[in-house]
């Protein structure tokens, strides 16, 4: 069975809410949404609404949250829609360290989920234009950012292999659907270097462009959330993910039941989107199909190859989904070309 999340204790909750100068508590509530072994609160005090994030462990958090949280004020700085960073009351941080564990405080914005509409999917193009617009000239020199993305990624073969590996495949069908992915995997790969993916520009990237990490009102961007995953990779990286996620077609409780099809009308909104502030080169556009693909295959893979779940699914079940989505956008890789153009 999959395993139950991280949660606050009522110790470490008033330890932590002491640190922070935001008046008298009046209530907190855990809140259920993004990474299970990070969780979060939600803190109304006399000051307002607050969110209370505990920071997953890992030995480069530190440098992750210091660099996630450059970026975030230099975007709020420049009127991008991202939540305000509480400051600690005694060294004005954003960052706190306490036995070893690292908070963040935001404040809370109201908003709505994504809502399917082309609106919805087109602001959310534009804004990750403008979040790579105005981070092109940041300074992160002394900062540390990790580099590196899911593409002819080693890591994501070593995944695939473990995957299909007798200890963690017994059954038949899960070897032959790791080995199809990999063939896809590679596919791609292929494809997208021979368009000269070299050659692309980096610049910092979110890493995780999802519908689940931004908050809409009247169809427009008001919040983009978790800053966890920025990084330096090329940027066509960050758009062929953010153009999957908000196009790709599931919400059934069965992956099974899953569609093979990409909402085609989303992918184009969301390109259209971006392109309004950014302009891409005709070999970058010829590579989104492909990188579709393996941003898929990339995501998919981690969590089962540790757990054998994807969240809560079970992770044979949902990697034939991602199979069969990952051949359907290879199988109709010209007609989706056509209609980026």
């Amino acid at each position: 069975m999959p395993r139950g999340g991280a949660h606050f204790s009522s110790e470490e909750l008033d330890r932590v809410l002491e640190c922070y100068d935001i008046g008298k508590i009046h209530q907190v509530e855990p809140l259920s949404a993004g990474n299970h072994r990070a969780p979060k609160m939600v803190v109304i005090s006399e000051q307002g609404k607050f969110l209370l994030k505990r920071r997953s462990r890992g030995k480069d958090d530190l440098y992750r949250v210091a660099f996630g949280h450059a970026v975030q004020l230099h975007l709020a700085q420049n009127n991008f829609p991202v939540t305000t960073l509480i400051t600690t009351k005694e060294d004005s941080n954003t960052i706190l360290q306490l036995d070893h564990h690292i908070y963040e405080l935001f404040s809370f914005i109201n908003g709505v989920r994504y809502d399917w509409s082309a609106e919805a999917a087109r602001d959310a193009g534009r804004q990750m234009a403008r979040f790579h617009e105005l981070l092109s000239g940041f300074n992160y020199d002394l900062l540390m950012p990790l580099r590196g993305s899911f593409h002819d990624s080693g890591g994501v073969r070593s995944h695939l292999k473990t995957i299909a590996s007798e200890k963690k495949a017994p059954v038949e069908p899960m070897k032959y659907t790791a080995d199809k992915l990999m063939r896809l995997y590679e596919a791609a790969s292929v494809r997208v270097n021979a368009l000269g993916f070299d050659s692309w520009p980096e610049l910092i990237v979110h890493g995780d462009w999802h519908p689940g990490n931004m908050l809409f009102a009247e169809r427009k961007v008001v919040a983009l959330l978790d800053f966890d995953s920025v990084k330096i990779a090329p940027v066509v990286t960050d758009l062929a993910n953010g153009m999957l996620q908000f196009s790709i077609v599931g919400g059934r409780p069965n992956p099974a039941d899953w569609p093979d099809y990409l909402d085609e009308g989303r992918v184009v909104d969301f390109l259209s989107g971006y392109m309004e502030v950014m302009p891409l080169k005709k070999s970058e556009l010829g590579a989104m199909p492909d990188l579709m693909i393996e941003t898929m295959i990339a995501e998919a893979v981690l969590p089962v190859a540790t757990t054998g779940f994807f969240g809560n699914l079970e992770g044979e079940d949902f990697l034939k989904m991602i199979c069969r989505k990952a051949k359907w956008i290879s199988d109709n890789r010209d007609s989706l070309r056509e209609a980026m153009k």
